[in-house]
This record gives structure tokens, sequence and C-alpha cells, in this order.
């Protein structure tokens, strides 16, 4: 029954395509959301219990294993969020005129749309269809980027569907060869099944794989976002709503990054070790956190800054894949759990920070404590928390993944990648805490027509995170725990 999961957003989406009423959109959503969440956790159950699901309807091509149930789980979790989170913020933005009420209409088809393609990629087993499905994650989000219709959120939709469609063509350039390196390997039913290619991995032919491997981590890559493809996200980050940008930055990122790890492992078996692999890697995922740590320091607007982050924070993620020893990939993917709730957090929270000071401008917000007593107490510890400030999550993800380079003897890549994440905190600390300065008060921002509008179950959303990257800072699940070991092993084809 699995499958189901792949309905509920198609059944959402056409009926959206008939309802009027915003008030029936509203619950809509929530209960569609709801039913997904219900239904993942039912998947993750038996994926503890039994390992696989496979289910043989529509030709066996449904599968899910440790590794996509951990990324599905984040889809799944977050898409709930954004839609208790839309209610306030739309109704919002409808109030103060950013909007008009058939766009909420068209705001739920596109939002559902595109968590449709994410599952769809993730519950596949077949390479051809995953590239389908990230493919189709643009065309569904591009829209959603240009949400508002103003010039910077068009420029910045057009930027983002030139830039990760050439990515993308890239991706399907090495699905080709990938299906070339199985010629006269694989059966005609098994053609670009990833459970086939690796199971016979070590028969594909070598030379198309690593070529295959080369477009794929530059296709999916500039998905993932990774530099030196990375230029489309700042600017749809940015521009994008904000519940829309916690799916972008949190999850979207996170399921192109889940077709490399995927690549990965076919490549390692074939090639019999990391060394391709993981050069590769290493250097995009330095390079990345190079860059953000860089850029970050001169970021003007906040949306932007936490962008730049999300650059920085899939470079480390990266890096700990190519290093593929089993501490660096648990850190990697319990990297990727982190990143995706702080962020998440700090994008519904500058939600909330758009709507009362109407400004994107780090220098033209003041006082935020004061305007936003709940909103921006949690900002300000989510900015600690991205940085990689202890307690919080992040920060045990990222000495996991330093503890685990020097424990491989790279002492001296471990110094470089330990000073660029110093780079990066001091640079959102600059920058950021910029906002917390003065009253806030009207007098003090004459031009300024500061709203004091809350979304109360948008903040509920930003505490609930809040708390789950708090506690999992000290504490994880020993069931999470497992989770993550048996995709480590699946990673590293053990």
């Amino acid at each position: 029954m699995g499958y189901m999961l792949l309905l509920i957003p198609v059944i959402t989406v056409l009926l959206a395509l008939v309802i009027k009423n915003r008030s029936v959109l509203h619950k809509l959503s929530l209960l569609a959301s709801a039913l997904m969440l219900i239904m993942a956790m039912g998947l993750t159950k038996n994926i503890i219990l039994e390992g696989v699901i496979n289910d043989p309807i529509w030709g066996g091509f449904f599968y899910i294993d440790a590794l996509s149930i951990i990324v599905l789980d984040i889809v799944i979790f977050l898409s709930f969020l954004v839609s208790v989170y839309s209610v306030g913020y739309l109704e919002e933005d409808l109030r103060q005129e950013k909007i008009g009420e058939d766009q909420i209409r068209l705001y739920y088809i596109l939002l559902y749309t595109f968590i449709f393609t994410m599952i769809l990629a993730l519950t596949v087993k077949n390479m051809g269809i995953m590239w389908v499905a990230i493919e189709a994650t643009t065309l569904a989000s591009v829209f959603l980027v240009g949400f508002y219709n103003t010039k910077e959120s068009l420029e910045a939709a057009w930027k983002y569907i030139i830039i990760c469609s050439v990515g993308i063509s890239l991706a399907f350039l090495g699905i080709i060869l990938l299906h070339l390196s199985s010629s006269g390997v694989l059966g005609e039913g098994q053609l670009l099944d990833w459970t086939a290619l690796f199971a016979q991995a070590e028969a594909l032919k070598s030379p198309f794989l690593r070529l295959s491997f080369l477009f794929i981590i530059v296709g999916f890559g500039t998905k993932a976002g990774l530099a030196p493809m990375h230029t489309w996200l700042p600017g749809a980050h940015s521009q994008a709503p904000s519940p829309i940008s916690a799916l972008l930055s949190g999850v979207l990122l996170n399921s192109a990054m889940y077709g490399i790890m995927r690549a990965v492992a076919i490549v390692n078996k074939n090639l019999a070790g990391s060394d391709f692999t993981g050069n590769l890697l290493m250097a995009t995922g330095l390079l990345s956190i190079g860059i953000a740590a860089v850029i970050i320091l001169s970021q003007k607007e906040y949306k932007s800054l936490l962008a730049y982050s999300s650059i920085e924070h899939m470079g480390i993620i990266a890096f700990g894949l190519g290093l593929f020893t089993p501490a660096a990939i648990f850190g990697a993917l319990l990297h990727m759990i982190n990143h995706s709730l702080t962020k998440s957090m700090l994008f519904f929270a500058t939600g909330n920070i758009l709507h009362t000071y109407h400004t994107g401008r780090i220098a033209r917000v003041k006082g935020i404590l004061k305007m936003l007593p709940i909103s921006g107490t949690a900002f300000l510890l989510g900015l600690f928390a991205i940085a990689g400030t202890p307690p919080f999550s992040i920060f045990a993800s990222e000495v996991n993944i330093i503890a685990a380079i020097f424990a491989d003897g790279r002492y001296i890549i471990g110094g470089i990648f330990a000073l660029l994440l110093a780079m990066v905190f001091a640079g959102i600390v600059f920058n950021m805490l910029r906002m917390f300065y003065g009253t806030g008060s009207e007098q003090e921002m004459p031009e300024m027509p500061v709203t004091r509008k809350t979304n109360p179950a948008g903040i509920g959303v930003i505490l609930l995170l809040l708390f789950l990257i708090l506690i999992t800072g000290f504490y994880l699940p020993a069931e999470l725990k497992e989770l993550i070991y048996s995709a480590t092993r699946i990673i590293r084809g053990e």
C-alpha cells in the first residue's frame, strides 16, 4: 500500500483544481499532509522491521530501503509543517495584498505537484524515472519561485530553470552512460534498475561508469546546490515564499543529493574503492564550503545569506560522503537531517520577519527581539545552530565528520575544513546579529510600515523545530540511529 503515498498529492491537486473556497483549500492541504505523515510513519516502521519495501504493483518499481526512507521522511515531515505554516502565511500575504485570492489555489496546486515529484524520486528504483522526477521538481517549483510576480522573483525563476535544466541535461547524459555501462550485463526488465546495477556492479564497464559519474555529479550536483553550479540557489531561495524556501533548502537539495548517493554506491563497488568518487566529492564539498564562507561575509539580505549557508551544508554532506568511512557517511546522513530541520525553521522565521518589516535587507531590520519576541528568539538561536554552535544538532554532526577526517589521517584537509567552518560561523554572526540591535521602534524606522501580525500556528511550527534541533544535539532515538547505520551500509555496499 506504500504507493498510496504517491496518490495522495495527486488527488489533492485534482481536488484543488475544482475547489475555490480558500478555507476549504487550507483544510484540504492539512488533511493531505497529515495523511502522508501517518503513511510515512507506517512505512518507516516496516523498514525498521523488514529492511526493504518492494511493492510488486506497477512492475515493482516502488522500492524503499533505509536510505530512501530517511530522505522521504524529511520530505513528508517538512511538507506537513509547511502545510501548517502556510495557512497563516498565505492569509497574511492576502491581507497585505501581496497576492490575490486565486493565487492561494495556485499555490496549493504547485505545492502538491512539487511534493509528488520529490516523493516519486525517492520511491522508485529506476534511475531513469528518478531522473525524470528530479527534472519535474524544477518544473513544479519554478512557478513557486516566481510566485509573487515581481521583477526580482521572475528573474530568479528564469535563472533557476535555465541553470537547473542545463545541469539536469548533463545528468541525463550520465544516466545514458550508466545504461551503456550495463549493456550486455542486465536483462531488458532490469534496465536502469539501480538495485540490479548495484548487484551486478563488478561486471559493469568501468570507463562508461566513470564518465557517467562525472556527468551525474555535475548534473545532480547543480540541483543540490554544489559549487560551482550553485548560482541559481541564492536567488531562488530568497525570492520564493518562505514556506517554499524551507522546502527548497530543507528537502529539494536532499533529493538531488540522494541521486548522487545511489550512483556513488554503484561506482565504488565497480571500482573496488572510493578514490575516484571520493576525490571528486571532497573537492566539490570543500569548494562549496569555501565559496559560501567568502560570500556570506558580504551578504546584504538575510534570506540570501541563509541560501549560501545551504550551499555550505551541502558541501559538508558531499565531503562526508566522499570520505566514505562509516563514521563520515553516518555524519553526512545525520547532517542532512539536522540541516533540513534547522534551515527550515530559519526560513519559517524569516516569513514572520518579512511580514513584520516588509524588507529582506539586513540593514533595514532592527530590534527583532522586541518586535517578534518568540520568532526573533527562535531566529537568533537558529542562527547559532546553523553556524554549528553547541548544543544544537548541527554541531554534533559537524563534529562527527571532523572526527572522521582526522581519524582517517587527513590532518591538513581536516584543518582546512575546520577553518572554513569557522569563517562561515564568523560571517553569519557578523551579518545577522546586526538585525538584533536597536529597539525596533517605529520612531527609529519612520519610512518602514512595521506590521505586528502573528501566525500562531506558524510560531508553533517554529518552536517544534527549535525543540527538535536542540534535543537531537545530545540525544538520538535508537531507531533513528539504526536507520542511519543501515543507510550507511547501503551506500558502502556492505
